[in-house]
């Protein structure tokens, strides 16, 4: 019977990025993040903020770099952190679209009102 580090489960377990290290916990958690900014798909745009999903998007996608660089190469906190930056750059999205939509509107009501008076 092979031993329990030669088995598939013992080198997943011993692996530089396994969970005996913050490498595989990290990521783990930070799942979290990609949670809440899916969660925020169902608020209003009006009520979500421009810096702080600008923040998600930028460290998302800048750790997605980082993650691919470190020793050891860290494809869970790569795959997290595309995910949080996914999520702030479609908040960012629907936050722009927002704006257009209300300036759209403004612009159509004063319209209105010219074409009244």
């Amino acid at each position: 019977m092979a031993s329990a580090s030669g088995s598939g489960f013992g080198r997943f377990m011993n692996s530089a990025a396994g969970p005996k290290t913050v490498f595989f916990w990290a990521p783990l958690m930070k799942w979290a993040l990609v949670a809440a900014g899916l969660k925020d798909f169902n608020k209003p745009a009006d009520k979500l903020s421009l810096n702080q999903n600008l923040a998600l998007a930028a460290t998302g996608f800048i750790w997605v770099r980082y993650s691919l660089v470190i020793k050891p190469i860290n494809y869970s906190l790569a795959a997290v952190n595309f995910g949080v930056g996914c999520t702030g750059l479609t908040q960012l999205a629907r936050i722009y679209m927002h704006k257009q939509q209300r300036e759209q509107d403004m612009n159509n009501a004063e319209k209105v009102q010219e074409l009244s008076t």
